[in-house]
């Protein structure tokens, strides 16, 4: 959750114009802007300890932030609460942030729903996003979709980012909403403007898919080149993808790897497999099997199908790893239940040539070449043509039937 900006602070420190002995908050005020946060914390004390909920506000920030005082999320806790009791809006709010956290305090998705609540009722932007967000997941409320969207739209109209990225998810998904794509650019590109990586990131990609917007792959390149500058792993993946191939901007084999290895050190999967498949056919790097291994792994351990295939193929081949055809089979079959067409073909060979620790079978060959064709794997309408020269009717018959079945059954226990 967001915390009290130092914008937001300045505004509460000119609103607390009350007087304590020699100090006001206007001397608080202007300590703040010169950066000392201890003379802050010694004056905001003095009008806290006197009940106002300003003050009190002000120093749960100081000690939530770690500003003037040695960071403490307790303490901090204990003045939102005496500010919150009081009617504090931003108190109310930031109460709500520290029980959604569990710092400084038992985590409390129930008691922060319920400070959340009081504080958007009174219209505070972030507390209407982050109720908006309670409702969206179903923590400490009961999880509804239309709910969450009254909140966000709060947000958003406020300028609040976090609503603004958040409504745009609901309406790309159609949750709480009908489906509008056009709407879903709408709102990710006022939070892509204000900065918001998630927001460039999605804004990026809407452009590059033709969803809600006219196809522009120069301008999706412009917004994930903005997103993945920031760190985020999925633009700096899309960013790689788009020099490998010269969509939207000059191909670039070598900046494709620069992106590529940064998604994929940050253990984004499709990245990962893409650098594998870099060292696999020297594009970019030398090549190297034992590399492109190492990365497929990592892909495949997060189940993207196709490193699970690829994988299967260098244990298969024993090219950078130990031959190995148990585990080839294995990975082959993971890949093809999930429904790749190019595994459920290498499916097929392991049966018709009794190869990777599995018995001659031409029944469970036929079948797996035919659910690949079906697929849309053309070589196995071939390969299920020289199958059916070694079979006889019936087990052709009982062969379409198993790939049929297999099919319906949305391939459990094949």
């Amino acid at each position: 959750m967001k915390k009290l900006t130092t914008a937001l602070l300045t505004t509460m420190f000119l609103i607390a114009g009350s007087t304590y002995a020699e100090n006001t908050m206007s001397d608080a005020a202007k300590a703040y802007a010169k950066g000392n946060y201890g003379e802050v914390v010694r004056i905001s004390k003095q009008f806290a300890l006197n009940g106002d909920a300003k003050a009190q506000t002000i120093l749960g920030t100081m000690y939530d932030t770690g500003e003037g005082v040695v960071k403490n999320y307790a303490e901090a806790a204990k003045w939102y609460k005496l500010a919150a009791a009081q009617g504090h809006t931003k108190a109310q709010s930031s109460l709500g942030n520290i029980y959604f956290s569990g710092k400084g305090v038992k985590k409390d998705y129930v008691e922060a729903a319920k400070w959340y609540k009081l504080a958007a009722a009174q219209g505070d932007a972030e507390a209407q996003y982050s109720l908006g967000l309670l409702y969206d997941v179903g923590k400490g409320v009961n999880q509804n979709y239309a709910e969450a969207v009254r909140w966000y739209k709060l947000a958003a109209a406020q300028g609040d980012v976090g609503g603004q990225y958040s409504l745009g998810l609901m309406y790309e998904d159609g949750n709480g909403v009908a489906q509008d794509y056009a709407e879903a650019a709408k709102w990710f590109k006022l939070a892509a403007a204000q900065g918001d990586v998630d927001g460039q990131s999605r804004l990026g990609s809407m452009y590059h898919n033709g969803e809600g917007l006219v196809k522009d792959d120069t301008e999706a390149v412009k917004w994930w080149k903005l997103a993945a500058t920031q760190g985020d792993k999925v633009a700096q993946s899309n960013l790689g993808v788009a020099y490998d191939l010269g969509n939207g901007i000059e191909q670039d084999v070598a900046e494709a790897v620069k992106w590529y290895m940064l998604a994929a050190e940050q253990g984004y999967a499709l990245a990962q497999y893409n650098i594998g498949t870099m060292y696999l056919k020297a594009r970019g790097l030398k090549q190297d099997y034992a590399q492109a291994v190492k990365w497929f792994k990592l892909a495949a351990a997060q189940g993207l199908t196709v490193a699970e295939h690829d994988l299967s193929v260098m244990y298969h081949s024993g090219l950078g790893v130990k031959k190995d055809g148990a585990e080839a089979f294995r990975l082959s079959q993971l890949a093809a239940i999930k429904g790749n067409a190019n595994a459920q073909s290498n499916m097929g060979n392991a049966y018709y040539y009794g190869e990777d620790g599995v018995p001659k079978n031409y029944t469970k060959a036929y079948m797996w070449f035919s659910i690949s064709a079906k697929n849309g794997y053309i070589k196995s309408v071939g390969y299920q043509s020289e199958v059916a020269k070694k079979m006889t009717v019936p087990q052709i018959a009982e062969a379409q039937k198993l790939a049929r079945e297999c099919l319906a059954r949305n391939y459990k226990g094949c």
